[in-house]
């Protein structure tokens, strides 16, 4: 198996956000989002930027049309500050959208486009959008215009009735001047699951979002010849920021995938000479199964990386039986540290395929017990970081950011352990969450919504196991009336998206397992569930 070194740039220390956090941070970094672009711009004007089916942009391109979308935006009003949402799979226009707002010191608020009413609303709502970008086959979901009233502009990619044409945005010359912000300040808004059913707007700043790019750069031992492909959203924090603001840092060329269909992936792999790809484990599964596996042209892949969910052994040792050349990597991370806090070290996954890798050197990790306190190396605790990537906190939420927030660091929730060595071990969730493919799912937003049933009495949430997804959602439901699967099946659909429906469930009549406190004894549920599928 092939590797490198990797070099980390210089530290030093810095006092960033308020209250102030002292944070080790890079002496020498881009100072915004858009500063990827300007970078990148001056270094590389030909070279390819993006390519998206049969559109292909070099940063000059890219820069063009940033530029007049930008100059489009400002001649209807759009301020520093303003909140623009986009509802856009993955695109080109997503990745214009992103850079245009930042030219203007907007803040992008991507949402997932598999989202329905109710969460729309609410996030559009919650964070006072004036712009919503959509696709217009998503029109149907859009909330009603008179419920958002701070909803000034609706922009559809393709004609839609109610809201402008995009090509109306490019009418103007270019904007050439580029706001000025602050490290410190928010560029980008992600809505996050919280146990209380309510999504959390975490805000990502300049500051971590470089650092992130930074952390990836460095890590992975990226540079301008590679090129990545993004198969997983763009509106997730690891598509927004491991692949679109990475590959922008490293003026490298990444080519989009709208829907992730394998035997495409593996097609795209071998014209564009991928070096480097960061999917979850299911993708990586998915494309092992191809027929065409073996017989396609991967020389140039170099870099593995995966997150979201544990590779399986049996992945590993085919990866590296086929891909000899291949340095997989496994990534811990979530939305509020803007994606990695830990990175496997190169050549490290066969000697530790049952961590998660190392804190990312401008973070730091620890184990603490329910008190808080941190516990000594190889003790099972909760993990806690901190570090320029964590976010400060979440938008107009203080309760929330109050109660996941110590002294700059951040409550995952995850449970885990840390080895003498550095290396991160995730053991267990704290939080009552399932992990579908790398889509964490919290139980309770999905409770919540089928106790909206007037036939449901109560319900509980468990893990369904899944070879390639590692997880599906199956609920345990007990009725006051006959109502059958597909039923409850179809009222989820229109209210959560796809993936925290569930797929599959048991119905009774009975009430369900409860212990002597009248908690739901969820362990038992579980165990129910494994013996009727034969695997307790």
């Amino acid at each position: 198996m092939t590797t490198f070194q990797v070099h980390w740039p210089p530290q030093q220390p810095e006092a960033h956000f308020q209250p102030p956090r002292t944070l080790r941070c890079f002496a020498q970094r881009p100072r915004s989002l858009h500063a990827l672009l300007t970078n990148a711009l001056a270094s590389r004007p030909q070279a390819e930027a993006l390519v998206c089916e049969d559109t292909r942009l070099t940063y000059a391109q890219l820069n063009q049309r940033v530029g007049q979308l930008a100059a489009g935006w400002k001649r209807l009003g759009i301020q520093a500050g303003d909140r623009i949402a986009l509802l856009l799979g993955n695109r080109v226009e997503f990745v214009v959208c992103l850079l245009a707002a930042t030219r203007l010191g907007a803040i992008t608020v991507p949402m997932s486009i598999r989202e329905q009413t109710p969460g729309l609303q609410y996030m559009l709502e919650h964070c006072a959008a004036v712009m919503l970008v959509h696709e217009a086959a998503l029109s149907a979901v859009l909330p009603a215009s008179g419920e958002l009233p701070s909803l000034r502009w609706r922009v559809s990619i393709e004609a839609c009735h109610g809201s402008l044409a995009w090509e109306t945005m490019f009418v103007s010359d270019p904007l050439e001047d580029v706001a000025a912000v602050q490290e410190d300040d928010t560029a980008v808004i992600l809505y996050t699951s919280g146990t209380t059913g309510r999504p959390k707007g975490a805000m990502l700043s300049h500051l971590g979002m470089v650092h992130s790019c930074m952390h990836f750069q460095a890590g992975m031992g990226l540079g301008p010849n590679d090129v990545s492909i993004a198969a997983v959203p763009l509106s997730h924090v690891t598509g927004l920021v491991a692949l679109v603001a990475t590959m922008l840092h490293c003026a490298a060329k990444l080519v989009i995938m709208p829907v992730f269909k394998a035997p495409l992936f593996l097609q795209l792999a071998q014209r564009e000479h991928m070096t480097h790809s960061l999917m979850v484990p299911a993708m990586y599964n998915l494309c092992l199964l191809q027929p065409d596996f073996p017989n396609t042209d991967l020389r140039h892949w170099r870099v593995g990386a995966y997150g979201g969910a544990p590779m399986p052994v049996a992945s590993i040792e085919a990866l590296a039986h086929t891909q000899p050349q291949l340095v997989l990597m496994n990534c811990y991370g979530a939305t509020e540290t803007t994606s990695p806090a830990t990175i496997m070290p190169p050549g490290m996954t066969p000697l530790h395929n049952d961590t998660v890798g190392q804190a990312v050197v401008c973070g730091d990790i620890q184990v603490v017990d329910d008190d808080g306190q941190a516990l000594p190396a190889g003790s099972m605790g909760e993990i806690w970081i901190t570090g320029p990537m964590v976010v400060a906190g979440y938008w107009n939420n203080p309760e929330a950011t109050a109660q996941e927030f110590v002294d700059g660091f951040w409550k995952s929730g995850d449970m885990g352990s840390i080895d003498d060595h550095g290396y991160v071990r995730i053991l267990d969730r704290k939080k009552d969450m399932l992990n579908r493919g790398g889509y964490k799912i919290y139980c309770i937003e999905v409770e919540n919504t089928l106790y909206q049933h007037p036939a449901v009495v109560e319900c509980a949430i468990v893990a369904k196991p899944c070879s390639v997804l590692g997880e599906r959602v199956h609920a345990f439901v007990s009725v006051r009336e006959a109502v059958d699967a597909q039923t409850l099946t179809d009222f989820c659909s229109s209210r959560l998206s796809r993936e925290k429906v569930p797929e599959s469930f048991t119905i009774v009549t009975d009430a369900l397992p409860r212990n002597a406190n009248g908690k739901l004894m969820k362990r038992l549920m579980r165990e129910q569930l494994l013996q009727s599928l034969g695997l307790s």
